[in-house]
């Protein structure tokens, strides 16, 4: 079967895929335009936050559902080694469940709410939640809807500072992907401590790194998404395990569940999940920038080919003097592991894209019976 590229829409058009492909091959562009939504944004985010996260009382939650809540688990760790502040991660799908783990009504609390639609009934209900169990509570939202329930409600409200990504990354295929990454690379850059021009230059180092990614891995991971492989396991550490989990749900997506998709770290996979390998199985290691992290990483990549059980296992991420044998690597700057995390999920992105149009599925609707829906539905919001 011949492989359909990812710059080929007419193609795309007739699998059922366009507007997939299209915010896949969109994200370089839109990350640089970002850049410049963000430098015109600069004295607003700025004056909202004042010197809050140097404040040790300070919470700060960063929270989403789904792949809005791995955003929210790539950057929360890397923020919080970064301030005085306590920033954590929690889902609003636990948040809604356990409040009162998470929330202290007299500690001052800034909930930072990543949605794409800015509608699901987690994300509303959690700002809801949090504005009525904590005294002092202010919210960011990061949304791509400007037309969404928590842009709408966060309109003219002094505890309330919504940012909006480019209008175009508000996808309208069923997967989140340009909403995503410029949802991660957003927030990145607000909280980050280094000087601001430093970190719009980084967006724009990360978009030329993005768009020579997919210059280069779009034929071959078109050609690799036509073996038969029923079960894919991406395995990443630090800031990358949730890219890992995120990588995993686009296949699980895509592909209507029809290809099984874990997650897991390179040092967990041993215990246990190592025994789901079988001959139809790839195994994907997200490398880390850390040269730490690259060993253990490397060790595991190792054996994994030495057994020879896995169908294939390869390994994607920054080049260097170790895993000479990575088929999709690329020569970085001096970035962090959640910077970074975007470029290499074009990786997944792409082979989900290209797994689902294998299966004689379209990737822009892969649930056409309406079971699993593009804003989540169906949720009844419980309080107590």
């Amino acid at each position: 079967m011949d492989v359909t590229l990812l710059s080929d829409v007419s193609a795309w058009q007739r699998l059922g895929g366009a507007d997939t492909a299209t915010e896949i091959a969109q994200q370089p562009a839109l990350w640089e335009a970002l850049a410049q939504d963000l430098s015109r944004a600069r004295d607003r985010l700025q004056a909202f936050l004042g010197d809050s996260l140097n404040d040790p009382n300070q919470r700060v939650l960063f929270t989403g559902a789904g792949s809005s809540g791995f955003i929210a688990e790539m950057v929360a760790d890397a923020i919080n080694a970064q301030w005085p502040a306590d920033v954590r991660v929690v889902h609003t799908t636990s948040l809604l469940t356990h409040p009162a783990l998470y929330l202290q009504h007299d500690r001052p609390t800034l909930l930072v709410s990543f949605g794409r639609s800015g509608s699901s009934p987690e994300s509303v209900a959690a700002v809801d939640r949090v504005r009525s169990d904590v005294d002092d509570a202010r919210f960011l939202d990061i949304t791509c809807n400007a037309d969404g329930e928590l842009a709408r409600r966060g309109a003219g409200r002094a505890d309330t500072c919504t940012l909006l990504m480019p209008s175009a990354s508000c996808d309208r295929a069923f997967a989140m992907t340009s909403s995503l990454t410029c949802m991660l690379l957003a927030a990145l850059t607000v909280f980050d401590r280094s000087p601001w021009d430093a970190r719009v230059a980084r967006l724009k180092q990360i978009a030329a790194l993005a768009r020579e990614g997919q210059a280069q891995w779009d034929a071959p991971v078109a050609t690799l998404a036509q073996r038969p492989f029923n079960r894919v396991i991406y395995l990443g550490s630090g800031p990358l395990e949730a890219l890992a989990r995120e990588c995993a749900l686009k296949v699980l997506e895509l592909t209507a569940g029809r290809v099984l998709a874990l997650a897991n770290t390179p040092l967990g996979f041993r215990h246990g999940p190592k025994s789901t390998l079988d001959g139809n199985t790839l195994v994907v290691v997200l490398r880390s920038v850390q040269p730490l992290a690259r060993r253990f990483e490397q060790d595991l990549l190792e054996e994994l080919r030495r057994d020879g059980v896995a169908g294939q296992v390869l390994a994607i991420g920054p080049h260097s003097d170790i895993g000479a044998d990575d088929e999709y690597t690329l020569t970085v700057p001096a970035l962090d592991d959640p910077w970074l995390a975007s470029v290499w999920l074009g990786f997944a992105q792409l082979f989900a894209l290209q797994r689902s149009a294998a299966l004689g599925l379209t990737p822009d609707n892969p649930f056409p019976d309406g079971t699993v829906n593009r804003v989540v539905k169906g949720v009844t919001i419980h309080h107590g």
